[in-house]
């Protein structure tokens, strides 16, 4: 507890004291320029990753980030997808999976998961994934090889699972969102993209939006 109090201290003296002109900004309201939809994992730092500022991001924490269809669970997720898209205006939805994932990890050894009743019923969402993944990588040894197919594939599902909620449908409908999913491999400090024309997730800077917006917009 000392060091973050320490931390918030420092903030005072050193962030704030020096910012305190775009504090009062965002005291009058939020522009946010994306959804982003990680995993609680304490390695990630959606602001660090991305270079943004307070009033930059709007996020959405969970184990595994997962995003539940919309008739699946009505829950704190579907709510902020809502806000952010009908009445943020937001106009990009990243989801970011991660390597080293233990959600992911517990989908490929649900035995993990028997003294966990909570994160087990929260994972009955990515489950079927779960079996995706063993079903499209079983010919993978590898238990690293086969995490990160499953990190990979869980990003695809949540961003299907994105299309079902009526917000989102709706946006893409009338060209005002764009789609992205990506995987970060904290380790080595590199962000892959799902390129939809090229079937694979490729580095940040060269991949597609899944569903970009119109030219101009």
């Amino acid at each position: 507890m000392r060091k973050l109090i320490e931390g918030f201290r420092q903030f005072q003296r050193d962030y704030y004291s020096c910012h305190q002109h775009l504090f009062q900004q965002l005291s009058r309201g939020q522009r946010p320029l994306a959804l982003f939809i990680t995993c609680s994992d304490s390695r990630i730092d959606p602001c660090l990753l991305t270079g943004t500022e307070p009033g930059e991001l709007f996020t959405i924490r969970n184990a595994g980030n997962l995003v539940p269809p919309y008739n699946a669970l009505r829950g704190g997720e579907a709510a902020t997808i809502e806000y952010a898209v009908s009445v943020l205006k937001i106009r990009e939805i990243i989801v970011c999976g991660h390597s080293h994932c233990g959600a992911m990890g517990g989908l490929l050894h649900p035995e993990q998961l028997e003294e966990l009743p909570a994160v087990e019923e929260w994972l009955q969402h990515a489950k079927p994934r779960g079996r995706q993944v063993d079903a499209a990588w079983a010919q993978l040894e590898d238990e690293e090889a086969r995490l990160d197919a499953a990190v990979r594939q869980n990003v695809l599902v949540q961003l299907a699972n994105l299309r079902t909620h009526p917000s989102v449908a709706a946006a893409l409908e009338r060209g005002e969102l764009a789609l992205h999913g990506w995987v970060y491999q904290f380790e080595c400090g590199q962000v892959y993209a799902y390129d939809p024309q090229e079937g694979e997730f490729l580095s940040l800077e060269k991949a597609s939006p899944i569903d970009p917006l119109p030219a101009g917009q």
